[in-house]
């Protein structure tokens, strides 16, 4: 064999590598986008489709959904593709970090307060609530909640009515609320730190959402989504995945 026809065969076998590289990923993109039916939540396992079909059906009802799944996993991302395949997509969508945020001072983001009732509050403000009106309101970490406001919280459930703090008149809303958490709320019911009754009115629909470590062949399918994210985030040509690397 001259060092000619060596030079052909070693270009011909990178052409048939680089078109098999192209219909590998082209494959991947449209897989992407079959197994994306909830605006970022990807998956091919049998447990994310059928988190896909619940999440989809819940989606277009009312119904008070609580997301479980370890921390990271995504459960915000869960609760805004409920969001938006529902009827209030055209709604604000509000997220409350429950953990970040003292007993007093998420009292007053939740349900505002009128303007002279503690020292400090100037003015009116609309709580939470208020905002998230005819919307989603997304309480994550909700089982760190105070008695207090459990019991608060359980009243706009049961009735879509509250009370500013310091307020005298009830202020009705229409308001969907998502709620999430990482520990396991029916233990901290046997443990008194979480209302039985909040519980069933929040556990109404539960969306789990499996760690990525127990669906690893997703892993190709966020790879190729978030490579392409990316490209278009910066204006740049998608970069490709070498076959090889999706076995290492």
């Amino acid at each position: 064999m001259t060092i000619d026809s060596m030079n052909l065969k070693a270009l011909i076998e990178k052409a048939l590598d680089k078109q098999q590289l192209k219909r590998t990923n082209t494959a991947l993109a449209h897989e992407v986008e079959r197994t994306a039916p909830t605006d970022g939540v990807r998956g091919s396992t049998p447990e994310m489709q059928e988190l896909f079909d619940l999440t989809s059906r819940v989606a277009r009802t009312d119904t008070t959904v609580l997301v479980r799944g370890e921390s990271g996993v995504g459960k915000e991302v869960v609760a805004r593709a409920v969001h938006r395949q529902s009827l209030r997509a055209n709604q604000p969508f509000i997220v409350v970090d429950c953990a970040a945020l003292h007993e007093n001072l998420l009292q007053s983001e939740l349900f505002g307060h009128e303007k002279g009732a503690y020292t400090g509050a100037a003015s009116l403000k609309h709580g939470l609530f208020e905002v998230a009106n005819h919307g989603t309101l997304f309480l994550d970490e909700i089982a760190e909640l105070s008695p207090a406001l459990q019991v608060r919280l359980l009243r706009v459930l049961q009735n879509h009515t509250f009370r500013r703090l310091g307020g005298n008149s009830d202020i009705t809303v229409d308001v969907r609320v998502i709620a999430a958490t990482n520990r396991s709320l029916e233990q901290m019911i046997k443990d008194g730190a979480f209302r039985e009754d909040l519980f069933f009115r929040l556990n109404v629909v539960r969306l789990v959402m499996p760690p990525l470590r127990e669906r690893a062949e997703d892993i190709p399918l966020l790879l190729a989504h978030y490579l392409r994210h990316f490209a278009e985030e910066n204006g740049r040509t998608p970069l490709t995945i070498e076959p090889g690397a999706l076995h290492t």
